[in-house]
């Protein structure tokens, strides 16, 4: 049967940036099982085209932004590459290792002046499973089905064409949902959906699937009514994750779990890099082992609770594995802290990380220790394996030693021809190599007590700065809420009051609307002569007449109507006779003082006038108010008539008595 070849591309910036105005030229390294081919001088869209002919399994590069300007423009070209196809940085993730140095570390001659050289050792690189994926999306895509025109702005053929477009927005609805139905049947995967009715069917529909886009066999596409579009749930950060080395012994693995209906896997190297996070629902126990083998053989499983459950036990068993787990209840907090880093879809991924971080933390002083103490071409992994199952770090460094040079040929132990002179000498110094080798192990006693007890004390220090920082979570929290509490009752008292002068000016608006409105009717009224407008004062007193001029103003002409004419004099009356006024009615007599005051003024003052009375408004019979008004001035030329007459008569009777007196 015919095998496909594995194809890994390999590719160097030749000349200019992406940055640069002008577009970049790269080499192009095509390893196809050991088999390399180059190409110079391609432009990027040129190897796109490539790509999506060959479909390789690996685009390898030694800087990532070599193939775009931005991030923006990264998830452009990502979004662009076939399904299956990993871009990997080889020199590492956050903190990459230059790329000639990495080549010449594991055999590759490399001309840093020649991308083609570079390309080449990128795609080896990769091809030994050395360097880190990068992850731009997380495991979660979105699907939304939505019209593929608009409506429009009607006809008489409306409500049918609405109802057509909406049916086949729900036809497409049910056939992906029944798509995926099949698909987290068949392989676990977990699906929410949300639909928006209208007439007739669906609005649209969004589905979140959480699943790679690659393993969704649903793809975008458009029909006369309805739409699909598809696309994958982008990363906060770009996430660089270890490639699995291509070597034929195992490698040993620290191993976090997360059990219940949902469990979460994430499996670390003894270096601290994450392979493998990833949770699934509905798992049985011996998928969790065949996967777990696949990533190495677990030194260490660990899990975020203690005790450790017993379905954790189980598989921790069935390895063989040291147990762990943190001794502590872990916060959501720490746990949110330090799975930020590496990123993760739910929380099932987030506790099992937080188990193999822990575990990984405890163990890396120790690692340090080993890669400074181990001989130079040691098997650093399985003196850790030896030191993670108790063996201290000599121990565990004669062991391997032992082990390595078991697995060598038996060397010939006496050289033949040996002079015998030279026993003595060899005696001698065995007897030091003893003395050496006893005080090398009180030393390393020693060490290794000393060691322990600044663990100790490392451990009583994380311990008290835990609380310490729990302590001073709490006095945070507690000053939040009653600084929240203070800011809600200011905000409430501020509404309240804000509610208030609201109320008043709502109630002056009202007051002020009515007013307008008395004044317009009558206004018309007087403009079609159905009556004489007659404006009404409470009481003659100064307050009252101030308060009818500021609310409905008085001016010469105007007839006003006193309610109450008790209690004016002369001088209330002549606030009045100032105003201008056409007229005054009352209902009951005033005192002489106002009278007098307002017949000098030639003000009328009208008593007996049948009004109708409308709040501060009254309207008077036309020819009722001329015909009083007319009496009035009848009845007041009489009165100036008989004054005259009797001033005449006062002046007569003055001149008679002085001729009398002879004093004319």
């Amino acid at each position: 049967m015919f095998m496909q070849k594995r194809i890994i591309y390999g590719i160097d910036i030749a000349r200019g940036s992406p940055r640069a105005r002008e577009l970049p030229r790269y080499a192009l390294a095509i390893l196809r099982d050991g088999e390399i081919s180059h190409f110079s001088m391609l432009r990027r869209q040129k190897i796109f085209n490539m790509i999506q002919r060959d479909r390789p399994e690996i685009i390898a590069v030694d800087n990532i932004f070599e193939l775009a300007a931005d991030r923006s423009e990264l998830l452009s070209l990502m979004e662009r590459l076939p399904d299956g196809v990993k871009l990997v940085q080889v020199t590492g993730g956050l903190h990459p290792e230059p790329l000639v140095r990495l080549a010449r570390k594991h055999g590759i001659p490399v001309d840093p002046e020649n991308p083609n050289d570079e390309a080449e050792a990128c795609a080896r690189l990769a091809d030994l499973g050395i360097g880190h994926e990068v992850s731009l999306f997380e495991d979660i895509t979105k699907i939304k089905v939505s019209r593929a025109r608009s409506l429009g702005r009607g006809g008489w053929s409306q409500n049918r064409y609405r109802r057509k477009v909406h049916g086949a927005v729900l036809q497409r609805s049910r056939e992906i949902e029944n798509a995926l139905k099949d698909l987290s049947r068949e392989k676990g995967i977990r699906f929410e959906a949300v639909n928006v009715k209208g007439f007739g069917g669906y609005v649209r529909s969004e589905f979140t699937v959480y699943a790679k886009r690659g393993e969704i066999p649903i793809h975008s596409m458009a029909s006369n009514d309805a739409q699909v579009s598809v696309r994958s749930v982008e990363r906060d950060k770009i996430r660089y994750v270890p490639l699995k080395p291509r070597t034929q012994r195992r490698k040993f693995t620290i191993v976090g779990l997360d059990p219940g209906t949902t469990v979460g896997i994430a499996i670390l190297s003894l270096d601290g890099d994450l392979l493998y996070l990833k949770s699934f629902r509905g798992i049985a126990p011996d998928e969790v082992v065949k996967l777990i083998a696949e990533y190495g053989k677990p030194a260490v499983i660990a899990s975020d609770v203690t005790p450790m459950p017993g379905s954790v036990e189980k598989i921790r068993r069935s390895f063989n594995a040291v147990p762990a787990s943190p001794g502590i209840e872990v916060s959501a907090e720490e746990k949110i802290a330090l799975g930020k880093t590496f990123g993760y879809s739910n929380d099932h991924e987030r506790d099992a990380l937080t188990a193999a971080l822990l575990t990984y933390r405890s163990y890396k002083n120790i690692f340090a220790r080993i890669e400074k103490k181990a001989p130079e071409n040691a098997d650093l992994e399985l003196i850790k394996l030896h030191v993670i199952r108790g063996d201290s770090i000599e121990a565990a460094i004669e062991k391997v030693r032992a082990a390595s040079e078991a697995r060598e040929k038996p060397r010939s132990r006496a050289v033949p021809g040996k002079p015998e002179e030279r026993t003595a000498t060899d005696e001698s110094l065995l007897k030091m190599r003893e003395v050496v080798q006893r005080q090398g192990e009180q030393i390393q006693n020693l060490q290794e007590y000393v060691e322990e007890l600044k663990q100790a004390l490392v451990a009583k220090d994380r311990k008290i700065s835990k609380l310490e920082s729990r302590l001073k979570g709490f006095k945070k929290e507690a000053y939040s809420e009653v600084r929240k509490s203070k800011e809600l009752q200011i905000r409430d008292s501020t509404i309240e009051s804000l509610k208030k002068e609201l109320s008043n000016k709502n109630r002056t608006v009202k007051e002020l609307r009515r007013r307008s409105n008395k004044l317009r009717k009558i206004q018309k009224m007087e403009i079609r002569g159905e009556g004489t407008p007659v404006k009404v004062i409470d009481a003659f007193t100064k307050e009252s007449i101030a308060e009818t001029k500021e609310k409905y103003g008085l001016k010469a002409g105007d007839v006003v109507f006193l309610e109450n004419p008790s209690g004016g004099g002369a001088a209330t009356a002549q606030i009045l006779v100032e105003a201008r006024v056409r007229a005054v009615v009352i209902p009951e007599d005033i005192s002489h003082a106002a009278e007098e005051t307002f017949f000098k003024g030639d003000v009328p003052i009208l008593r007996n006038i049948q009004l109708e009375r409308a709040d501060d408004f009254a309207m008077a019979e036309p020819e009722a108010m001329k015909a009083a008004i007319a009496e009035w001035e009848k009845a007041a030329e009489k009165r100036r008539q008989k004054a005259k007459e009797d001033e005449l008569q006062s002046l007569f009777e003055e001149y008679r008595s002085e001729r009398r007196r002879g004093l004319v």
